[in-house]
């Protein structure tokens, strides 16, 4: 069974009490409450605002004997709570309990409230003594406020040959924070702490990196393989903490060429189910990096991967130890499936969004799956409005210029009731043009559908080799639509072995109007007509590659008014250059070409850059560019 806790919610966003409950510095400390609960004699168990059940799923209740579940709200009263009929908080008193144990944070006033209801002579307990370090907290007053758990995981590992780089920018100042630090936990692959530490990152935008192989260093660590647990300490407006992941080889391959990928922030809630997983093609190994979230052992089972459309779930054998890493083969698995077939990987909320690399022909890059959405179904009212808002949804990604690169796409179901996708590739050229219609028909949630570029009649006419393509609902192949279509791309190196893949999900662009919370806005109310995107700068040796895409659902400004700022690592704006962008159409922009020598140089290392637009929203790709056709690619993100 899924651990059965709210995470994150579309409408509500994210449950802090989750991250309250499952924070590395709450794990001893829970086992501890739940241990003395155990030695107290009947507990009484008052539930003001429902945090009991959440406690039994990561800490237990096996060993205490409970008295009754008591609760505040009259409406609750007679509701199964941990296997008891709820109790109005008014007869606590008449309980054999010896204990009371307050399931709330800030457990003061609750307590006050029953006080005249307690057993005499009963020893309290609550929630308070899980609290984290109040160094670690914004808001000392209330202990749930979100900004208080502003947490991610991040994937980091020195070994093997290989190093990462995390980098981003501390954007919370712009909301209005004073100063930020950063605190950081680093767990091996077995789960254990190998390094804690705390870094000022000020009341500046400055850069935010952190080098796997400066960390080994100075920690006087050996080779690793973990997760990074990530907490920011005095943020504003945002309580989402965003990055960029790169993985770099430390030398070179066995024919010159170094290794080169890159990735992104986890996502920080963990859901049931994730799609996007491809199967191997002929000579790859898919490897799935299942990294426990919490502080309790995910045990034999619990986690298991299906094909997409199959209900019959293979179960990954043996325990995962709490905060610790496994390396699944996926045709180990599930031997026989070959790309393009996808999986599904059912990991019933003990994960937040897993990686998986691509090994290849002593290649590998890196990537991720995506959150399923359980609450969405097709939505009836999309087909009519197509006169409305035109294109609708729709999912923007780069054609690489075809010279170097060959560029696929695998559309991916990701809504559990998603039975079907009637969809369609739309290809532009930079300037705007539409050159090609590819229906793709009614596709079952089975498919095995890839769309070679390479195969599309007309692809030739791409002026300057390279643009873009939209995936969009074909609404004369069916009316299965429900806003949530994902999909891989796929680009290969046509002269080397390299290779990078990247996915995502569909958003209305560029359009006054607004339906269900798009086009999607950082910072306020939709519609989202404006663009702030980060764009890191790779390391020495390496160039950065950015694709703007300027998408429209219904024709917007006839073309972007874009800046690119260069700022230096402490947030210093260097220089700036202006971009326009035809509307349907892109651009392809390198960092060494677009900012002269002298400019790069003040910037020096830790720069980056941030892609400005007041008048439409963009979407954006970004990459390295290494020698011997060596590359990195995902999509970027803003604030």
């Amino acid at each position: 069974m899924a651990l059965r806790i709210a995470t994150f919610d579309n409408r509500s966003g994210g449950n802090t009490l989750y991250k309250a409950l499952t924070h590395p510095c709450a794990a001893a400390p829970g086992r501890a409450l739940a241990d003395l609960l155990g030695r107290a004699g009947p507990v009484a168990i008052y539930d003001p605002v429902g945090c009991a059940q959440s406690f039994a799923e990561f800490f237990g209740f096996d060993g205490v004997e409970i008295a009754g579940i008591y609760v505040q709200d009259i409406a609750k009263i007679g509701a199964r709570i941990l296997g008891h009929a709820a109790a109005p908080a008014t007869e606590i008193a008449s309980s054999s309990a010896r204990a009371v144990f307050v399931a709330a944070f800030d457990a003061e006033r609750p307590i006050e409230h029953i006080r005249p209801y307690l057993p005499q002579g009963a020893e309290l307990f609550s929630l308070d003594r899980i609290k984290i370090p109040e160094n670690r907290l914004t808001n000392r007053r209330h202990y749930l406020d979100p900004l208080n758990f502003v947490t991610n995981f991040a994937l980091l590992r020195d070994a093997d040959g290989l190093h990462t780089r995390l980098s981003g920018v501390n954007y919370w100042p712009g909301y209005g924070a004073g100063a930020v630090t950063c605190w950081m936990t680093l767990f091996s692959g077995a789960g254990e702490v190998i390094a804690e530490w705390c870094e000022e990152f000020g009341a500046a935008a400055r850069s935010i990196v952190l080098d796997s192989r400066e960390i080994r260093a100075r920690f006087g660590l050996g080779e690793f393989a973990g997760q990074l647990f990530l907490h920011i300490v005095g943020a504003a407006g945002h309580d989402v903490v965003k990055y960029a992941l790169d993985v770099f080889g430390n030398g070179e391959s066995a024919d010159g060429d170094p290794w080169l990928s890159s990735t992104h922030d986890a996502n920080a809630w963990p859901a049931d189910r994730y799609a996007g997983l491809p199967a191997p093609a002929a000579g790859e190994r898919v490897l799935l990096w299942v990294q426990n979230s919490h502080g309790m052992a995910i045990p034999p089972g619990a986690i298991g991967l299906a094909a997409m459309g199959d209900d019959r779930v293979t179960a990954l054998p043996g325990s995962i130890a709490p905060f610790a890493t496994r390396i699944v083969d996926v045709a180990e698995v599930l031997p026989g499936l070959a790309w393009p077939a996808q999986l599904e990987v059912h990991a019933r909320k003990h994960v937040v969004r897993p990686r998986y690399e691509v090994v290849a022909a002593g290649r590998r890059h890196i990537a991720h799956v995506n959150v399923e959405r359980e609450d969405l179904g097709p939505d009836p009212l999309l087909p009519g409005f197509a006169g409305l808002i035109g294109k609708g949804y729709l999912l923007p990604a780069p054609i690489l210029p075809r010279r170097d690169w060959r560029t696929e796409l695998l559309p991916t179901p990701m809504a559990y009731r998603q039975s079907e996708l009637p969809i369609a590739a739309l290809v532009y050229d930079p300037d705007g043009t539409e050159i090609a219609r590819v229906p793709l028909g009614c596709l079952p949630r089975a498919h095995r559908t890839a769309l070679d570029l390479d195969a599309v009649a007309g692809i030739e006419a791409l002026r300057a080799g390279y643009g873009h393509v939209e995936l969009v609902y074909d609404f004369a192949a069916g009316e299965a639509a429900d806003g949530w279509l994902h999909a891989l791309f796929r680009y290969r190196h046509r002269h080397s072995a390299h290779a990078a893949e990247t996915s995502f999900g569909t958003h209305i662009f560029n359009t006054a109007l607004v339906y269900r919370n798009e086009p999607q806005s950082y910072a306020g109310r939709p519609p989202g007509l404006s663009t702030r995107l980060f764009l890191r700068l790779g390391e020495s040796g390496y160039d950065t590659m950015c694709q703007l895409i300027y998408p429209a659902s219904r024709p917007w400004h006839r073309a972007s008014t874009t800046e690119i700022l260069l700022y230096d690592g402490d947030g210093n704006e260097i220089a700036r250059t202006a971009l326009s962008i035809p509307c349907s159409g892109s651009r392809l922009w390198h960092y060494r070409s677009g900012f002269e020598a002298a400019s790069r140089a003040r910037a020096g290392p830790g720069a980056y850059a941030i892609i400005r637009d007041t008048t439409c929203r963009l979407f954006g790709y970004h990459g390295l560019v290494g020698r011997g056709g060596a590359f990195s690619l995902d999509h970027m993100f803003g604030f």
